[in-house]
């Protein structure tokens, strides 16, 4: 039975996942390490395995500004891409509480980044993630995994949060120590993950490797933009947008290929899991921080960035590489995977029980065979999202099939889109289907809403259009 079919959340929620597929359970030797690359505030066109273009305008002429990632390149030839995998959220806490805990983040009170308790109280959020709630890491560390978390956490601080380490990590370090440490973060947390790979090389691993790249502020060394000064310093002196960008993407994409060339030297490729992905579309460049890089930042052809619940603020690249087990060089655009998957795929691939959650067991798409989805997926946004008027999305989204519908909890704006034939979200079908397409899903949609923890509700959410010029009276 499915969540939604008539059973209790509560007890669905007690209730126990079947046991993992026969073949974790057949194994024959170790069982898979799992290595996670999430990085930060990273597009779907960021890369240029995902169709990143850097074609750009100079004067009467085109400058080809070449993005050197050929590491994430290599990842794209020795694994597959899948091009409808979404995050739980558009913004980080909630998004990673998602990969976590297999749940839909505002089921556990996270519905906005978490910072100080006073700014959490504002917000209508938790100061942190719920130790008793079941996560991925403390599951596999009961099973006999060692797991390391290195770099961001963003899932509760300050004096009365838990320490990482209480969620199932049993090496933490968030690799922000000593002068430069942000510019230098993605190096730090890689050796980090690379100690910890070396460490326990004899036994079955599960590394989240957290990145804070390419998140906001950005400050890249000059060796870093060295490669792309022709894209902005001609200008008075200063520091172009894609020369920022493009530095600090290079350098993350530099720190990725030594963790991989690590497990090539120890022998560990072919059993290991390396994924990679980003926790939200890019950030706005109407955001004061984000100014000086922001407009390089690429959604790819969707419409929507960070904190929208249009496809450019959800749905992020995801690159997984297993040896023998997931095809090379391909490319899934059927399989649509979402963070709240995390949790049970990763269990069912190392052969561990976990509870029953909102996400469900993608191995299969894992190992090359595309799959339908079962459950429906859900998104909220309780606070504006900062950006063009064509990234303001409504508050609610869900992803049922081919179907996409946003809207507002009072049934405003409407929107319905076949997402395979309109990906960029410009077709609204919302009349069209009513009586059937959009009264099932908003039914669904709402009834799921009112199972969320009551909160805090911005003024500006789910609002849109543009203050279009009117009539003034003559002084």
């Amino acid at each position: 039975m499915k969540e939604g079919d008539g059973m209790n959340r509560r007890d669905f929620l007690k209730t126990t996942a079947a046991a993992p597929a026969a073949f974790a359970k057949a194994q024959t030797g170790r069982r898979p390490n799992f290595l996670f690359i999430f990085c930060d505030d990273m597009g779907w066109g960021d890369l240029p395995s995902y169709g990143h273009t850097n074609t750009v305008a100079h004067g009467g002429w085109t400058v080809r500004g070449e993005l050197n990632m050929p590491h994430t390149d290599r990842l794209a030839r020795e694994g597959t891409r899948f091009t409808q995998f979404y995050v739980a959220a558009p913004v980080c806490s909630p998004s990673r509480a998602g990969i976590m805990t297999g749940q839909f983040p505002s089921r556990l009170g996270i519905h906005d980044y978490l910072a100080t308790p006073e700014q959490n109280r504002r917000h209508g959020v938790v100061d942190y993630l719920d130790p008793k709630t079941p996560t991925v890491t403390r599951l596999l560390q009961q099973s006999g995994y060692a797991t390391g978390h290195f770099g961001k956490w963003h899932l509760g601080s300050g004096n009365s949060a838990p320490d990482p380490e209480t969620y199932g990590i049993n090496r933490y370090d968030p690799c922000m120590k000593g002068p430069g440490a942000r510019v230098r973060s993605s190096e730090t947390i890689a050796g980090e993950a690379i100690s910890f790979i070396e460490q326990h090389r004899d036994k079955p691993f599960f590394i989240n490797a957290w990145m804070y790249d390419p998140h906001s502020p950005l400050q890249p060394t000059d060796e870093m933009m060295e490669p792309y000064k022709s894209l902005g310093t001609g200008w008075a002196g200063h520091r172009g947008s894609m020369e920022i960008y493009y530095g600090v993407l290079t350098n993350l994409d530099r720190q990725i290929g030594r963790m991989l060339d690590k497990l090539d030297q120890l022998g560990l490729a072919e059993n290991t899991v390396v994924m990679l992905s980003s926790d939200n579309g890019p950030e706005s460049g109407l955001i004061p921080f984000v100014s000086h890089y922001g407009v390089a930042a690429s959604a790819g052809p969707f419409r929507g960035i960070k904190r929208s619940l249009y496809e450019g603020g959800i749905r992020t690249p995801f690159t997984l590489r297993w040896p023998g087990h997931t095809p090379a060089g391909n490319v899934d655009g059927a399989s649509v995977i979402a963070g709240v998957d995390f949790l049970p795929t990763v269990c069912n691939l190392a052969g561990v029980n976990h509870p029953a959650v909102d996400g469900e067991n993608c191995s299969d798409a894992f190992r090359g065979k595309p799959r339908t989805r079962r459950k429906p997926l859900f998104w909220e946004n309780r606070f504006p999202v900062y950006g063009h008027v064509l990234d303001q999305s409504p508050m609610l989204a869900a992803r049922d099939s081919n179907w996409k519908l946003l809207m507002n909890p009072d049934k405003s704006r409407l929107e319905l889109y076949d997402i395979p034939r309109d990906p960029t979200e410009m077709n609204n079908l919302a009349a069209a289907h009513l009586s059937q397409v959009v009264k099932l899903l908003s039914a669904r949609l709402l009834a799921w809403q009112k199972e969320l923890p009551k909160g805090y509700i911005h003024p500006d959410a789910g609002r849109g259009g543009y203050p279009w010029p009117k009539a003034m009276k003559s002084q």
